[in-house]
């Protein structure tokens, strides 16, 4: 691990998290010792630790001293300024959050409440794009301050200035490289723009980069071919970085989509991590198991394939996820005038009603009484946030199809919306996976903001509370 890397994501002892959950969350008591020097400044006693191993738990006491776990064992009697009781509790290290979007939120306001009330400590974020690099705009990130960086290493410098609460790496985006050197063209990447993607690479893993990663359901990085993807790899896989891929495909293409991210591991001789493994829509119910046996054959093979998951069966990306891709090679107002363009409607209602495969069709999978409008970025739309499509739809007296396009062409392609497309049993199926961890596909909070996915908030304690 690179310099800065190091520095950026092993700032913090993550066992801080331990102590929090123990004593905060769960009832430990603390009592204060009088010694004069006493060797250590905290004892966790009594507790059943689980040490992320892989081990099952096992009673043991632990040591801290500063920000750093000094001991482990039966450490009872002890001289410490501190003892927590941890005596039917579990001591583990902090949590990581394996899909985050945290690195703008971070620098508005370093604390993360929302990750550390769940014991998360440790994130990885960068899902298709990535806070850098980026050209020296001064533009503001999505949380409001000026990125006054283009590199990833002035981003971490930038970071480290804040000193957030909890430690972060992020991939750098592919999607984020090609609006960078392309912009949002559907076509290839030229001999020389590809030199300057992978340059782009290169740059960001000596930075700390933890790998590439693509997000091939939305543009622009539904743009790029598989040996694209390859390439960009490569790179990354000489500094022992890895390929994580929202895929492109999660419901009627899943399998192929599943199979692409294997082969760009394959060849590209990295590791895959497939974000938010789950399968779209009622027709595909079941899938899961093929997957799993996919997944298990490619371990087979010698490609490491491991997977993330959030423990809900709706998911939350933006309304113009319900379109093709390739719409989206135009935005602002260009983007509002074409879809209100009664022959691309006309075209736009024929796909949305039929099964194409080179896309996802998210409408389709969820159906518009499945889609729960989260946001709509516009005063006059406002009212019928906390509404599903269908009900929308009925209040305007249209059909579905045509207030999704007209709520997309309002907004310029903005808005969020929840797609309840997942079962319980493809999900349960998917966690008993040994090569299966977590992750929330949320940025951290400290405040509860209304119409959010509960997996900002919930994804480690509802784990914990409903599944182990």
């Amino acid at each position: 691990m690179t310099r800065c890397a190091r520095r950026a994501f092993l700032r913090n002892v993550s066992l801080y998290a331990a102590w929090l959950m123990a004593v905060a969350f769960t009832g430990g008591t603390a009592t204060p010792l009088r010694a004069a020097e006493p060797p250590y400044d905290t004892l966790l006693l009594h507790g059943r630790l689980v040490d992320g191993t892989g081990n099952p738990w096992r009673k043991a006491d632990v040591a801290l001293r500063g920000d750093h776990i000094v001991a482990i064992g039966n450490l009872e009697g002890q001289p410490a300024r501190r003892v927590v009781e941890c005596a039917g509790l579990v001591v583990a290290p902090g949590f990581v959050d394996m899909l985050g979007h945290s690195e703008s939120a971070l620098l508005s306001d370093p604390r993360a409440l929302s990750k550390l009330y769940q014991g998360i400590t440790s994130e990885i974020t960068g899902e298709g794009g990535s806070i850098a690099p980026r050209l020296p705009s001064g533009s503001q990130t999505s949380g409001g301050v000026k990125a006054d960086w283009t590199t990833l290493d002035g981003y971490f410098r930038r970071l480290d200035a804040v000193k957030p609460a909890i430690n972060l790496g992020t991939y750098v985006g592919a999607g984020g490289l090609r609006s960078l050197v392309i912009g949002r063209a559907n076509r290839p990447a030229t001999p020389d723009e590809l030199k300057r993607m992978t340059d782009y690479v290169d740059a960001a893993m000596r930075d700390g980069a933890m790998g590439v990663s693509s997000a091939l359901e939305y543009a622009p990085g539904a743009f790029a071919s598989t040996e694209e993807l390859i390439e960009l790899t490569k790179v990354a896989a000489r500094y022992g970085g890895i390929y994580a891929s929202h895929t492109r495909n999660e419901g009627d293409d899943v399998m192929k989509s599943v199979e692409e991210a294997i082969r760009i591991g394959k060849e590209a001789l990295a590791p895959v991590e497939l974000f938010h493994l789950k399968v779209m829509g009622k027709a595909n119910w079941g899938l899961m198991k093929r997957i799993v046996a996919r997944v298990e054959a490619a371990r087979t093979e010698g490609v490491d394939v491991t997977a993330d998951i959030y423990p809900y069966t709706a998911a939350r990306t933006g309304l113009g996820a319900c379109l093709p891709p390739k719409t989206f090679e135009l935005s602002g107002e260009a983007l509002a005038q074409h879809l209100r363009d009664p022959a691309v409607r006309a075209d736009l209602k024929k796909q949305l009603a039929g099964r194409p495969t080179d896309w996802e069709n998210l409408y389709g999978e969820t159906g518009p009484e499945g889609i729960f409008l989260e946001s709509l970025p516009a005063p006059s739309l406002k009212r019928y946030e906390r509404m599903t499509l269908a009900q929308t739809a009925k209040v305007r007296k249209q059909d579905p199809v045509d207030t999704l396009l007209d709520l997309l062409a309002e907004t310029r392609g903005g808005g969020g919306a929840f797609y309840f497309a997942m079962n319980e049993e493809d999900m349960e199926t998917a966690m008993r996976q040994p090569w299966v961890s977590f992750g929330q596909d949320a940025g951290a909070r400290s405040r509860a903001e209304g119409g959010e996915h509960p997996r900002a908030y919930g994804t480690f304690a509802r784990v914990l509370a409903e599944y182990v």
